[in-house]
């Protein structure tokens, strides 16, 4: 008999734990076993995040885009394709290296090569995208120079600059033969200096530009009689000033500086047991992060080859590292901190939707009817507002929540603190392993801690992704549930540009689920018995699985059938072979997927899919299954990949309020007939703009959106 634990209204059941994690679950390894044993047709999802950078290049290379946001699309991809090299590429790469067997290890370099291949057209494009845009600032009277185009009153203020501000930050350090290059930050940029003595002879050093204390982009003085914006990069100023920076010790005849910059391996390595100490071990683990081995060098094509060759050397680089060449500017991600001049260089802002009445109390708002929020278009203090009303409230017991990333100067941190000091018990579940945020949550974990928040660093084995509010309220002597359930994360500042659903309902049932996960997660070896809503690492797969063929059924019965999914990254193999069952019977799937897309759409033409790529970034996971007439609609903070299905901790929640469904689905319907920023994703993943493919009526679906969610104010 199992043993039973009391839960509110309801049982828990007692498992054998979380399944056992497996490094890299999403691995290319991973992906192509079991496509090769299911003989499923994939598209590589490298390379599909490859095709996903090249529609975020296609925003640069549209003159229709305000040019300020043209130049922050170009830091997008620069940005997107660090962390690209960091994880996805650093994954082959391992693979390669330790792959047994010649036929894996061949495998794993030609999708090194493949890799390396598209990034260089990438490359090429992203570089004549760069100088159009250099053209089109100027036509709008923004100029960015370099140190040869510096009238004699700039060259002065560079000059005068420079000194002042620039050299007290500079540090060159020599790397030839003798020497040893120090331990580089793969986050900044260095210059490789080539230097021509007087007396014949060379010298090489390098050099970090300090962009974390100065800014990349440098205000100057405009040409005379000229009205202008003009600006220099921080690595113009150098170079303005190169023989300076050795303080004129060394008699320096000639000097030339190329950039370069170095991507290493994000991994970290982490045993198995979360426990109190894992803070000091994700500490310690970045620190082996900041010296891990580099897996791509990038650096100015112009650079000689000497210099080139010993800057290798001494990065100790091997064969299934990735060179690339580029032009005169790396770190291109700063573009999209660029200054910008006025309004009409960027999108219109529009100002969130009201969704709580100023003088409302949330909890009787949310008494009156489930409600549904769409970020950005609705205000995003709604959550605040619950979470500090939640704080001060005398019938408020206990709050829960996860947190996954959240803001620099968070309201959500602040408002969970202010309950601890009014007496309720709060419990924060903070996944210190949310990547690249590692630093900021283990910073958060501890102010949370010295509140006297018990928090919670997760599960054994899983990251814990999900995105719910619990809270427990008294009311004339009965237990109440304020349950949030949401697609995106607790985030103030991006709930300013990704599109998120949330969900807040005071329905018990519901309200008892989202208490029963966070039980979970403290106690992973029970799996409790769920109401509505679908649990990643126990629920979700099969639940999934299962409406997929309840659509295959209807329609091998004669009935109308159908499944709508929007989501990040489709490349689970399991899912992606269901899909080809499901059209291959005849039910029709129109798949929105804005990042990876492993499933090929030439297998049938029932399966249709689009990519969206405009001002704000698509992060809602929904999916819609016909159900005979009745649709299903389900949110989720999972994407379909298998470390969202098998290795965290996910939640799928239903809309069951006939009002927020049909929003639901009336939202996707108009991302569907997008014919401005959509792009098809065919079986070779083009990016073909839908618009070139349909003459009709202009709809851009994000304005579109905000109309109609205007409307319904």
């Amino acid at each position: 008999m199992e043993d039973v634990v009391a839960v509110p209204a309801g049982s828990t059941r007692r498992t054998g734990g979380a399944p056992e994690r497996k490094k890299n679950p999403d691995s290319p390894s991973t992906v192509a076993a079991s496509s090769m044993a299911k003989e499923l047709p994939v598209f590589p999802k490298e390379l599909s995040w490859l095709s996903f950078n090249a529609r975020v290049l296609q925003e640069v290379e549209d003159k229709n885009v305000p040019i300020i946001e043209r130049v922050r699309f170009l830091g997008i991809f620069s940005s997107n394709l660090d962390e690209f090299y960091r994880v996805r590429v650093a994954d082959v790469r391992r693979l390669a290296t330790f792959a047994k067997g010649s036929r894996k290890k061949e495998h794993f370099s030609t999708l090194l090569a493949s890799i390396n291949e598209k990034v260089m057209q990438l490359q090429t494009r992203f570089g004549n995208a760069y100088n159009q845009v250099l053209k089109d600032l100027g036509a709008h009277n923004i100029q960015l120079i370099n140190e040869s185009q510096l009238t004699e009153n700039q060259r002065a203020y560079v000059e005068e600059y420079f000194h002042r501000e620039v050299l007290p930050e500079l540090e060159p350090f020599f790397i030839d033969d003798r020497d040893t290059m120090p331990l580089l930050n793969e986050a900044r940029i260095y210059f490789g200096i080539y230097l021509e003595l007087e007396d014949g002879s060379l010298r090489f050093a390098g050099l970090e530009i300090p962009t974390d204390i100065l800014p990349r982009f440098i205000p100057i003085p405009h040409r005379d009689g000229v009205r202008e914006k003009v600006y220099i990069v921080l690595d113009n100023v150098i170079r303005a000033c190169l023989v300076d920076v050795f303080r004129h010790v060394l008699p320096i005849e000639k000097a030339m500086a190329f950039t370069f910059k170095i991507s290493r391996d994000a991994e970290l390595e982490l045993g198995e047991h979360v426990t109190q100490n894992i803070v000091d071990r994700v500490a310690k683990s970045l620190k082996k992060r900041a010296q891990a081995e580099p897996v791509r060098l990038v650096y100015d094509a112009a650079t000689p080859e000497v210099l080139l060759e010993l800057i290798k050397k001494k990065l100790r680089m091997g064969r299934y590292d990735s060179y690339t060449p580029g032009g005169r500017y790396h770190n291109s991600k700063d573009f999209m901190s660029f200054p910008a001049d006025h309004k009409a260089h960027t999108y219109r802002p529009r100002s969130p939707l009201p969704t709580l009445p100023d003088a409302a109390n949330i909890f009787e708002w949310m008494d009156e009817e489930d409600r549904l929020c769409y970020y950005p278009y609705h205000d995003f203090r709604v959550i605040t507002k619950l979470l500090a009303s939640a704080a001060i409230d005398p019938k408020v017991k206990e709050i829960r929540v996860n947190l996954y990333r959240v803001a620099k100067n968070s309201r959500v941190i602040a408002a969970l603190i202010n309950a601890v000091r009014n007496q309720k018990q709060v419990t924060a579940v903070v996944e210190l392993q949310a990547r690249f945020d590692e630093l900021a949550n283990i910073h958060w974990s501890n102010e949370l801690r010295d509140a006297g928040v018990e928090v919670i660093y997760g599960v054994p084995g899983l990251k814990v992704h999900c995105k719910l509010i619990s809270i427990v309220r008294e009311d004339a002597g009965k237990t109440r549930y304020y349950s949030h359930f949401g697609t995106g994360n607790f985030n103030e500042s991006t709930a300013r540009f990704y599109c998120d659903f949330s969900l807040l309902t005071s329905d018990r049932k519901m309200g008892e689920d989202a208490y029963r996960v966070f039980d979970f997660i403290r106690q992973p070896h029970l799996q409790p018995d769920y109401h509505h809503i679908w649990v990643s690492p126990h629920t979700n797969r099969p639940s999934i699985l299962t409406a997929i063929e309840h659509e295959i059924t209807a329609v091998e019965a004669g009935k109308p059938a159908a499944i709508f999914i929007k989501c990040n990254n489709l490349v689970d193999p399991e899912i992606i072979q269901a899909l080809y069952r499901a059209a291959e019977a005849g039910v029709k799937v129109r798949i929105i997927v804005r990042s990876m897309c492993a499933l090929v759409t030439g297998v049938s033409d029932n399966i249709q899919v689009i990519s969206l790529v405009d001002k704000y970034l698509e992060h809602a996971r929904v999916y819609v299954f016909h159900n005979m007439g009745d649709p299903s609609v389900m949110l989720s903070s999972a994407d379909l990949m298998t470390r969202n299905l098998d290795h965290r901790v996910e939640v799928t929640f239903p809309v069951t309020n006939p009002t927020h469904r049909r929003t639901v689905l009336d939202i996707l319907e108009l991302q569907w007939r997008d014919n401005q920023k959509a792009r098809v994703l065919d079986s070779n993943q083009s990016n073909t703009h839908i618009a070139n493919r349909r003459s009709k009526k202009p709809m851009r679906a994000q304005d579109a959106i905000y109309r109609y969610l205007k409307k319904r104010v």
